[in-house]
């Protein structure tokens, strides 16, 4: 497997969500602190951004070509021709502790999106659904992050960083219903917590470390397979792109680092790239055609 190589400046405090367009063949992902939703198109350099005004966690490209987010407090659509943000739904509102995090769709065009708590296990996992719908799926939780599903969807992982731990669920696909969660990955024993995920098309799959300075690749039972190191402290998650989907790209963060530590990972905050010899699944769009 070649290096992993920096491609685009972005000296983000917090990017995350990495999402591939196939379509446009761009790579769009957010700075949830700077409330930005970015992309990048990697054959010819074209970049631009909107800020929405809010801190933003994560986004999902819809059937009509708005884009979803997932805002501090609740869903929000974004035309990019126009930059206006028009919100759908809001929840977990005036909880100063609580904001929303990481999402991604699943392949029925449902929106999953887990939020974050600062006080403890307050934090949920929802599914906001084509019809306008929200369902609470789990409590509990920290920090809800790192979504993804199985190559035949019978699977559904989430990732509580603060625990430092990936969960898997039982995932229906005709239902959305999940169940059964067991832990699939324990990262315990180790200094670096588990951030964004992605999974590949054979069912393997790949965990950003924060504070881990790379990236782990895990076979469907659990089982460590490589350790990639990425030139910064605090990858944070990660998607499949490219014509073939074997290009793994890698959004980082500089929040919370030290000058000292900024000095070691001073690429912190931009955006990389990685050959591979594996397919990542497609991303999936929200179905708001409905």
């Amino acid at each position: 497997m070649a290096a992993v190589e920096p491609i685009f400046t972005a000296r983000a405090r917090l990017g995350e969500g990495p999402l591939w367009d196939p379509v446009a063949l761009r790579l769009y992902w957010v700075d949830i602190y700077n409330h930005r939703v970015h992309w990048f198109a990697p054959d010819t350099g074209a970049a631009n951004c909107w800020d929405v005004g809010d801190t933003v966690g994560a986004i999902a490209l819809t059937a009509q070509g708005r884009i979803l987010m997932a805002l501090r407090h609740g869903l929000g659509f974004l035309d990019p021709n126009t930059g206006q943000v028009v919100m759908a739904e809001i929840f977990e509102d005036g909880e100063a502790d609580k904001r929303l995090n990481d999402g991604k769709c699943d392949a029925a065009g449902r929106f999953w999106i887990g939020s974050m708590c600062t006080a403890g296990p307050g934090a949920s996992l929802y599914r906001y659904d084509p019809d306008g719908t929200l369902h609470t799926m789990e409590t509990g939780l920290t920090v809800s992050n790192g979504l993804g599903w199985s190559p035949d969807n019978q699977r559904f992982y989430l990732a509580d960083s603060p625990l430092q731990k990936v969960f898997v669920y039982d995932f229906d696909l005709e239902t959305g219903a999940i169940a059964n969660r067991q832990v699939h990955i324990d990262l315990t024993h180790q200094s670096a917590f588990p951030d964004g995920l992605t999974v590949d098309t054979e069912g393997c799959i790949w965990v950003a470390l924060w504070d881990g300075w790379g990236i782990k690749r895990f076979d469907p039972d659990g089982k460590l397979m490589d350790d990639i190191e990425v030139p910064v402290q605090r990858p944070t998650s990660c998607t499949f792109g490219g014509p073939e989907l074997k290009r793994l790209y890698i959004t980082s963060a500089s929040v919370g680092l030290s000058e000292a530590e900024i000095q070691k990972s001073f690429l912190s905050g931009d955006v990389f790239a990685l050959d591979t010899d594996v397919c990542g699944l497609p991303a999936h769009t929200f179905d708001d055609d409905l």
